[in-house]
């Protein structure tokens, strides 16, 4: 008579001759594969993150229906039968078994490529458990970038310093020469580009996607909970190649906006110090503790308001913003330098740079990254191009992974007439945002790309070029403008004809006053070569508006530029000068018609005083005014 089968041992063996432990064995190995697959896919495919989570769900609940299948069933040669009871199969079995050779089966090969497959995934995140020195880059520096905190409490009044924190936190470490930091910018613009407005949804997971698609080797990844009137921040650093956590912390206080500055200070000081402790292999004293910018929260409040207005391209909500910022705390460096940027991005230079001056001279009081960029806007607004590009390759060393400054850059060397490198740090910027899989942030990248392959006859290039930009900004008029320039160069009337067409009507439906859709398709006739053409346009434009200045001076510069009627375009100039007496346009474009008729110190002493007048640098003025002074000595010499 068999044992019970309620005994322990028998239980055990009756699990092993149902091959249940076999079977789980397998779903384990499959369920683990399929997470896996599912986590890598997930952010590339732009799928929701609940994705991942109800997959694993699913997976737990079919874990014990596979053990209950196991139980009742077996697959066979026959296919899937009944298990038969203990007591049918012993009553089977022969008393003297033949001898015979062992066989694997099918499932003993499932079972070992399900090994290996496996070994091969869970490898990395057991036996490569990197220290710190392992993610150190090329340069000897860690980088490291910060991801927007989340706010897990009921609170949203702590939903603005989901930012803040990480703005914080990348100020402070940003200090560090041994740490390269992703700037906020830079993190926010790929968060944007995947259409992530939620900061709740950041999963470890797509938080680590991200911070491997900007280089990063230590992903900082954060909350804010709240436990009665306690605030805690809780934080990990976490290797985004594997997501194993590197280190953990939590800083609290009592519940009070005043103290998250406190809670920001020492969750700075602790992630820098054990970042750089780690790099170096040996205890080593940080005295740089980082201060705020500001002590007051509502301070701070209006200041992110201003930095997401600023983002969208509404800089006149932004300066409200930050003025509400500097009238609660008048030493915020951080809300006087945005704005200062603010006011330049609408053309009010002065302001721009009263405000720049009211903060340049205490820079040193600053971190490296906001010190840096505030030399490079006082450069941009004081100083030459040769100080601007200095400062733009500080920021760039800083974090190379910002396109914006190779932006910044590329504009520069155009401005010097240095194509060649301006299609390379143009051509860098795009690279980046391609790697992000995002558009840049407007056209302008791909225009300012365009013109430099223009000017050094790769129209090739700028051709397919500006098909990407097509695609990415098709309700922009400066595409279709420099589409319509090309295709003039080339001699495509037809082409160019059906560019015009669109620059047209685009701007009719941005209602663009009719004198300067004249001006643009007289820009479009004079880069391509058709001079007559943009001579009839600019003449249109007089005719419609005879006492308007700017139709007086685009077609006596036109004339002057062009060696067309240097005669009538000075006398056009004298005629805009006398509605806009101080224009340092209008002074810089009479004196030199008056050089080219030989007036060289008449055109010398308007060139002077244009160049007094102009509120930032030129360098094509800046070349004309030093050809007018070569001319007056050689004259007096002659």
């Amino acid at each position: 008579m068999p044992e019970k089968s309620d005994n322990p041992k028998n239980f055990w063996q009756e699990l092993r001759r149902r091959k249940v432990f076999r079977v789980l064995a397998i779903y384990a190995g499959i369920a683990y594969i399929i997470i896996e697959v599912v986590n890598n896919l997930v952010d590339p495919l732009h799928l929701p993150v609940w994705v991942a989570t109800l997959i694993i769900l699913l997976l737990a609940v079919g874990f014990p229906i596979a053990a209950i299948f196991a139980w009742i069933f077996d697959f066979t040669t026959e296919g899937i039968v009944r298990t038969a009871p203990v007591e049918e199969t012993e009553q089977k079995v022969p008393l003297i078994k033949p001898a015979r050779k062992s066989r694997l089966k099918a499932s003993d090969f499932i079972i070992a490529a399900l090994i290996v497959i496996v070994a091969i995934l869970v490898w990395p995140k057991i036996f490569n458990r990197n220290s710190l020195e392992s993610l150190i880059s090329s340069d000897g520096r860690i980088s490291v970038a910060v991801m927007p905190f989340q706010n897990m409490t009921s609170d949203t009044t702590w939903d603005i310093w989901q930012s803040g924190i990480q703005n914080e936190l990348i100020a402070s470490l940003t200090n560090s020469e041994e740490l390269k930091v992703r700037q906020t910018e830079t993190v926010n613009s790929i968060m944007r580009s995947r259409d992530i407005t939620n900061y709740a949804s950041i999963a470890p997971s797509v938080a680590s996607t991200i911070s491997q698609k900007l280089d990063a080797s230590v992903l900082v990844y954060g909350g804010i909970t709240q436990a009665g009137n306690i605030v805690r921040v809780n934080t990990q650093l976490i290797n985004p190649k594997n997501e194993e956590v590197i280190k953990s912390f939590q800083i609290e206080s009592p519940d009070s906006e005043e103290m998250i500055f406190n809670i920001i200070d020492s969750l700075s000081a602790q992630v820098k110090d054990f970042l750089i402790i780690s790099k170096l292999e040996q205890e080593k004293p940080v005295d740089d503790r980082y201060t705020t910018p500001t002590s007051s929260p509502e301070a701070y409040r209006y200041f992110m308001y201003g930095q997401k207005a600023f983002n969208n391209t509404d800089f006149t909500t932004a300066i409200n913003y930050y003025l509400q910022a500097i009238a609660i705390d008048s030493s915020f460096y951080s809300a006087i330098t945005m704005l200062s940027v603010a006011y330049y991005n609408i053309s009010q230079i002065d302001k721009a740079k009263e405000w720049c001056l009211k903060v340049y001279d205490k820079r040193n009081q600053m971190d490296i990254g906001q010190n840096i960029h505030l030399s490079w806007l006082y450069a941009m607004y004081f100083e030459t191009p040769n100080e601007e590009i200095k400062y733009c390759n500080q920021l760039l060393e800083l974090d190379d992974q910002y396109p914006p400054f190779y932006y910044e850059l590329g504009r520069i060397y155009v401005a010097l007439n240095q194509y060649d490198k301006a299609i390379t740090v143009m051509s860098k910027a795009l690279d980046i945002y391609k790697k992000w899989e995002s558009k840049p942030r407007w056209a302008y990248d791909y225009i300012m790309l365009g013109f430099s392959y223009h000017e050094t006859g790769q129209y090739r290039k700028e051709k397919k070029l500006y098909k990407k930009a097509e695609q990415d900004f098709p309700d922009s008029y400066y595409v279709p403008q420099r589409q319509a320039i090309l295709a003039l160069t080339e001699e495509d009337t037809v082409a160019a004809n059906r560019y015009i067409e669109k620059c047209i009507s685009i701007a009719e439906d941005i209602s663009l006053p009719v004198v300067d859709t004249k001006f643009g398709l007289a820009y479009i006739y004079t880069e391509g070569g058709y001079l007559d053409k943009a001579e009839d346009c600019y003449r249109e434009a007089i005719s419609t508006e005879p006492e308007n200045p700017s139709c007086l001076n685009n077609l006596g510069w036109f004339l002057i530029h062009e060696d067309r009627n240097i005669d009538e375009g000075v006398e056009l100039m004298d005629k805009a000068l006398k509605i806009r007496p101080n224009s340092y346009l209008y002074l810089e474009n009479k004196g030199e018609g008056l050089y080219k008729q030989g007036k060289y110190n008449e055109a010398l002493d308007l060139l002077e005083k244009s160049w007094e007048l102009r509120p930032v640098y030129n360098h094509s003025s800046f070349l004309l005014l030093e050809k007018v002074k070569k001319a007056v000595a050689e004259q007096l010499n002659n």
